[in-house]
């Protein structure tokens, strides 16, 4: 009874330190209207356009499974890493986000994104 106790204090301690500061959820919140859907998605397009992975990979759990064309990704650590990499290479890099679809807890985007690398390519 005791270690229960103490796995569930342990666990809403943990909670409360990963959902403090920058963690905690952001809204809009689901269930998803016309209008809080677009925000939602702006939203993103927005912090994607920084250019900061720590920033960017907020917006993922901990524990995400990512998929980018053919390399596979877990943990928020492993996107900072990847966008970083990808930041690096990828100069003035710009995304633009539209709302394609929503229903519910769900939204679809269409993107688009543009770059250049160090030779003006």
């Amino acid at each position: 009874m005791a270690d229960a106790i103490r796995s569930t204090v342990e666990f809403q301690h943990l909670q409360s330190i990963i959902m403090n500061g920058l963690e905690q959820p952001r809204p809009p919140f689901p269930p998803f209207d016309a209008e809080s859907a677009a925000l939602k998605v702006r939203m993103a397009e927005d912090v994607w356009n920084t250019r900061d992975p720590e920033r960017a990979a907020l917006a993922y759990t901990v524990d995400s499974l990512w998929r980018n064309r053919s390399e596979f990704l877990t943990g928020r650590e492993a996107i900072v890493t990847f966008l970083r990499r990808k930041w690096e290479r990828e100069l003035e890099y710009r995304l633009i986000k539209e709302l394609w679809a929503f229903h519910g807890n769900r939204i679809a985007v269409r993107f688009a994104y543009e770059w250049h690398d160090d030779s003006a390519n």
